[in-house]
């Protein structure tokens, strides 16, 4: 039954994925602002809505280290797989200047989590550090919005690609929730599924936290990232990415320190946490150089994925 389960999660998630797309796409070009902002709040905390769960479902059974290997791997994989697999399917183009800006603001919240967890620990202090760092982003990404809404108040909208400017609101607003109730549902149901599989396996819980568990609630930003770059909407692409990855470590963490202590394992500290730091570097050179992400460059980071896998399980 795990096997079927694990396989009804995964449909559910790209179901669910498509429909946050379509959803956040056209909500954008509805209130005219970009999809970038959209795919930076919307999409990001839903598809991110997994790692919160999962990580506060950690604290409360007793295995904290789960939680913190969730989060980290899950920001290593949303780099190297969530943006190399789609890559695949199709070019992704760094065009958008917003993008650069948000990713200085990902880097910072990841320097951020790192100078944190040199204190051995996640506790309510640090919580509310991370905490108040993701409101001021959140903050800074309204005040963006309502910017542009106001420039471009005179300026005739340009097209998007797979959008519908008569879409109706009520089905706006039902892709929107059935994506952001499906995204964690789906998840759920695969993690669990895997999760019983590994251990029947006898995978250690950490291993499992920073592989498998991270993998899985990985899987809602890798579906809407795939629908995204086949609808060739790259902003909301790269945006998901980053905004997941900067509500991971500031929001999912933030949250999880307040509903307990996160000790941080020293194994964390001597690989795994830089690996993600390469790794969101990695990303920096495409969008701060706007480089395309090109078929080759994304079996690049997929390999690259690959290779830290295999070194956490060897």
């Amino acid at each position: 039954m795990d096997f079927i389960y694990a396989v009804a999660g995964l449909v559910l998630l790209l179901v669910a994925g498509d429909m946050l797309v379509r959803g956040a796409v056209n909500l954008s070009l509805r209130l005219g602002i970009p999809a970038l902002i959209v795919s930076l709040t919307v999409v990001a905390f839903g598809t991110s809505a997994p790692e919160l769960l999962v990580s506060v479902s950690a604290i409360f059974d007793g295995v904290p280290g789960l939680a913190l290997g969730n989060v980290i791997g899950s920001n290593t994989a949303n780099v190297l797989l969530v943006l190399g697999i789609p890559a695949l399917i199709s070019t992704l183009h760094v065009i958008d200047n917003s993008t650069r800006a948000s990713y200085l603001q990902m880097i910072g919240a990841t320097v951020l989590f790192i100078l944190l967890a040199m204190r051995g620990q996640f506790d309510w202090i640090a919580g509310i550090v991370l905490l108040v760092a993701l409101f001021s982003m959140i903050g800074h990404a309204i005040y963006q919005a309502r910017c542009h809404r106001v420039a471009q108040r005179d300026v005739e909208e340009e097209e998007v690609e797979g959008a519908d400017p008569d879409m109706p609101w009520t089905k706006i607003i039902g892709f929107l929730v059935a994506g952001l109730i499906g995204l964690p549902l789906g998840a759920d149901l695969l993690v669990d599924a895997s999760t019983n599989i590994a251990r029947a396996f006898g995978v250690s819980e950490t291993v499992i936290g920073l592989t498998l568990v991270a993998l899985g609630t990985s899987l809602p930003e890798l579906a809407t990232t795939v629908m995204a770059a086949l609808r060739k909407q790259a902003d909301v692409a790269f945006g998901n990415v980053i905004g997941s990855n900067m509500f991971n470590l500031l929001g999912i963490i933030g949250v999880s320190s307040l509903v307990g202590t996160l000790p941080v394992d020293a194994e964390l500290m001597d690989f795994d946490i830089w690996v993600m730091l390469v790794s969101s570097m990695i990303l920096g050179v495409f969008v701060l150089k706007r480089i395309d992400i090109t078929r080759l460059w994304g079996i690049v980071l997929s390999a690259l994925y690959v290779l830290y896998v295999l070194a956490v399980l060897s």
